[in-house]
């Protein structure tokens, strides 16, 4: 395997067997609580949790975070996770997929669309790769074998200072992410990968071209830990447990962007656990709701426990909706029923 392809398999490994989450910083989402309505007014059959993002409906505001790929490994929780996808009409975004650039054999690692022919998928790129001989041709290239509805550029200038060998050059990446925004045919997403978007960050990539954002707040998986924990320099190591806890948290992140962008198609990720959480990011202002760690532990077990995972999260939204005494995912976010806990 490339050194890229042993990244990945070793990211898999450390998220499900060993403690790479976030240990002082939250999601931020223990600071807000959900006024009670006694009286809903509601049939809990009524409860609607449908929606639509980039023009496609989707049954729940539901996104299967980007995780793996180019692996055995990643392949069989790809397949999984595209199943669930498209059985109960979820978005799914996949792993980086510049190991598939790389080694071009591994794209069937990659090749969700035949498992999830109606889901919306995101195909995935580290955004500083296009300071390292990627360009147009190959954003292209990964959303045409994806058969992508839209891309992701991921941001990790932490995790590129802890991994090593990392791609640290980050420098005059606006201007690249702008000419890219406005060539490739499908819409950009601009996500970090734990330690959140910021509004002032997000008011320059929405100027950039970039159409919505993913907030990837800090709270969950810490991947300056992660980075740790496959180091074996021990500078690294060290840096690692230093900045684990870096990063903006989930609940601020989408509150600052919010107030500085009212309409801009926003995901909520990072640290979201339950669907009583989902409930909460979606009447802070998000679009959709992001969740890596608990489809990655389902999916290395079973498709039926990705089937119980997807019906939990269900019956934890519906049940927010119902007992704030709204109808409908609409309905909730201009409902002001979150209140801040002082």
């Amino acid at each position: 395997m490339s050194n890229t392809q042993i990244r990945k398999d070793d990211h898999l490994r450390i998220c499900l067997e060993d403690d790479v989450q976030f240990h002082q910083t939250t999601n931020g989402l223990e600071k807000y609580r959900f006024t009670h309505c006694c009286l809903p007014e509601l049939d809990l059959k009524e409860v609607d949790l449908s929606t639509t993002f980039f023009g496609k409906t989707l049954d729940a505001p539901l996104l299967i975070s980007s995780m793996t790929g180019g692996t055995a490994k990643a392949k069989e929780i790809n397949y999984r996770l595209a199943t669930i996808a498209q059985t109960h009409k979820l978005a799914m975004g996949v792993g980086s997929q510049r190991v598939l650039v790389e080694k071009p054999e591994v794209a069937d690692t990659f090749a969700v669309r035949s498992f999830a022919p109606d889901a919306l998928i995101f195909a995935n790129l580290g955004a500083v790769q296009l300071n390292y001989a990627y360009d147009l041709e190959q954003c292209l290239r990964i959303v045409d074998l994806l058969e992508a509805d839209a891309l992701i550029l991921h941001f990790n200038p932490l995790q590129e200072c802890i991994q090593p060998h990392g791609d640290t050059n980050f420098k005059g990446l606006l201007d690249k992410i702008n000419n890219l925004c406005c060539k490739i045919s499908v819409p950009v997403i601009a996500k970090e990968v734990g330690n959140g978007i910021s509004g002032k960050m997000a008011e320059k990539l929405l100027q950039a071209g970039v159409k919505a954002i993913d907030v990837a707040g800090a709270g969950g998986t810490s991947w300056a830990k992660v980075e740790s924990e496959r180091s074996q320099n021990n500078l690294q190591r060290r840096l690692g447990e230093t900045f684990r806890d870096w990063g903006i948290p989930t609940a601020a992140c989408i509150v600052q962007i919010r107030q500085g962008f009212p309409d801009v198609p926003l995901i909520a990720s990072g640290g979201l656990r339950n669907g009583l959480e989902v409930a909460k990011v979606i009447a802070l202002g998000a679009d959709l709701a992001g969740l890596a760690l608990p489809f990655l532990q389902a999916a290395d077990q079973s498709l039926d426990a990705l089937h119980e995972l997807v019906q939990l999260l269900r019956a934890e939204i519906t049940t927010a909706l119902f007992c704030t005494g709204n109808k409908n995912i609409a309905d909730l976010k201009h409902s002001n029923v979150l209140e801040t806990i002082t």
